[in-house]
């Protein structure tokens, strides 16, 4: 059997697709795009998603978590790499704004490779920030 090549999603189909996952920030991911600024729509939506543990809507985040779960899985290597680099590091203040019952309910359902990318975040901040 031949490998079938499956459609990689670049900046630009992320974009497309965020727009349609958070119709609520659609002007502000289009006015970010015409910047060529996708890191600036991926930190627009951890905010989005900061206000919505702030409302206790645990269920929408960890919809919204899965659906980025779903870009990065399919993304380039440049679109994981921001995804990691801004959407998942946001995790450790999601869990500082969660009690604990609700951090459990988002750390179960979060994609499985988040949640080894977020330890793995974690314990290299231990290490670069130990305090001695």
């Amino acid at each position: 059997m031949k490998n079938i090549d499956k459609k990689v999603i670049n900046e630009n189909g992320a974009i497309e697709h965020l727009k349609v996952f958070y119709p609520s920030l659609q002007k502000e991911i289009v006015q970010l795009s015409a910047q060529d600024n996708f890191a600036g729509i991926i930190q627009t939506t951890v905010d989005h998603l900061k206000n919505l543990l702030q409302e206790s809507k645990i269920n929408i985040v960890n919809h919204n978590i899965k659906m980025m779960g779903w870009i990065y899985r399919n993304g380039t290597q440049n679109v994981k790499q921001i995804i990691e680099n801004l959407f998942v590091r946001s995790f450790k203040s999601f869990k500082k704004q969660t009690d604990t019952h609700q951090w459990d309910i988002l750390y179960q359902y979060m994609p499985v490779s988040f949640q080894k990318i977020y330890v793995k975040q974690a314990k290299m901040d231990e290490i670069l920030f130990k305090r001695h």
